[in-house]
């Protein structure tokens, strides 16, 4: 099978995230602005996943067809550093072959704005990419925003949870739009073509 392809059954796209008002501008809530423009686009509002912490909304992208997939959005409501058991149960639950995983996150080694897709690999000291990969392997798509290293000696854990400067808000709304097209792209036409148009 060709992994670079979209394979049978639907697609779960995981914004990653912290829960909360206080952290929703952070730049460690980039997962989940990226998800709530999905769900924007589909015309879907989340809601509670049933016992799974979890926040999900269920539709379809891209036209009609055999290009039109089923996609289940998700936004954990765990912490990031617990992603994982609620990632894991909405797959179980809907059924998701690992593949069609789609973790959305924030990456410091990429400059901001910048987008990088892949399947697998290392989970780069990230701890919501940490928390996934141990509760079902690392065989998942993932679609990386740059987010750049912290100025002078701040440390990465107060970068990551502070919000987007106001520099970096200029071009935020711009930079998650591309972001969600990157993933839409993904789902209906795989990873090999999503990466010759978005990575940069």
């Amino acid at each position: 099978m060709d992994v670079t392809s979209p394979v049978s059954g639907p697609w779960l796209v995981v914004g990653l995230g912290n829960p909360g008002s206080e952290y929703a501008m952070n730049r460690h809530n980039v997962g989940f602005m990226v998800a709530d423009l999905l769900a924007e686009r589909i015309g879907g509002r989340f809601k509670r996943a049933g016992k799974a912490q979890a926040q999900v909304v269920e539709g379809r992208i891209g036209p009609p067809g055999p290009a039109n997939r089923r996609v289940i959005l998700a936004k954990p409501m765990s912490y990031m550093n617990l992603s994982g058991g609620p990632v894991n149960a909405l797959r179980d639950f809907y059924k998701v072959p690992l593949a069609n995983v789609v973790a959305v996150h924030d990456e410091l080694d990429i400059d901001y704005g910048i987008l990088r897709l892949k399947l697998g690999g290392g989970d780069n000291g990230h701890n919501g990419l940490k928390s996934m990969t141990k509760a079902m392997g690392a065989e998942y798509h993932r679609v990386r925003f740059g987010i750049g290293r912290p100025p002078g000696r701040m440390q990465v854990a107060d970068f990551v949870l502070k919000d987007f400067s106001s520099t970096e808000r200029k071009e935020l709304d711009y930079f998650v739009d591309r972001a969600a097209d990157a993933v839409e792209c993904l789902v209906i036409e795989g990873l090999e073509r999503a990466q010759s148009t978005y990575n940069s």
